[in-house]
């Protein structure tokens, strides 16, 4: 059960309800985490500012979910493993790459070095040490690359522990358990 209640769409007024218009025009669907940060427009109008322009960014989509998938393994999110899971397939990755990158790694080198370097910022609070960043920078990711990880890391982060503080109910497929490693 949530510990904070997702707000019914169809109830919300003023700035909250415009979010959730915006929010429901462009996924068609209002996802419970979504409802939940609509108690406060701020949050919510943040969250969507800051997902859209990282958007825009050097990484792309298939990147994006990688890392969000990472994050929220080592964060031990369900909420964001079931839809970042959802979202990967949508992005075009493979069962299989969605379960590696849940384990920080890829088939690719540099979205292999992006995933570790910010499974390392995520363990390390962003003290990660400078063999971290030199392993990331070898394997060819630019400072772009690089800065946009560690933004992508804080988005997830955000998502992750809004959805351990409230409960959020998941609305989207689980995500499977990670099978033990041989």
């Amino acid at each position: 059960m949530s510990r904070i209640t997702a707000l019914d769409p169809t109830t919300a007024t003023g700035q909250t309800a415009a979010l959730f218009a915006a929010v429901k025009s462009k996924l068609g669907v209002m996802p419970n985490l979504m409802r939940t940060l609509g108690h406060s427009p701020a949050a919510l109008e943040a969250y969507l500012g800051f997902s859209g322009t990282l958007a825009t960014g050097a990484l792309p989509a298939k990147t994006r979910e990688q890392i969000a998938l990472a994050v929220a393994e080592q964060n031990a999110c369900d909420y964001c493993l079931a839809a970042h899971t959802l979202m990967g397939k949508g992005a075009g990755l493979t069962p299989d790459a969605i379960l590696a990158a849940r384990r920080a790694t890829a088939a690719e080198a540099k979205t292999d070095a992006l995933l570790k370097f910010a499974s390392a910022v995520v363990a390390t609070r962003g003290l990660v040490p400078d063999e971290a960043l030199a392993a990331v920078r070898t394997a060819g990711a630019s400072d772009a690359e690089i800065v946009e990880t560690v933004a992508h890391v804080a988005l997830n982060i955000l998502t992750n522990y809004t959805n351990h503080v409230a409960q959020t109910v998941v609305d989207f497929p689980k995500a499977t358990a990670l099978p033990v490693a041989a």
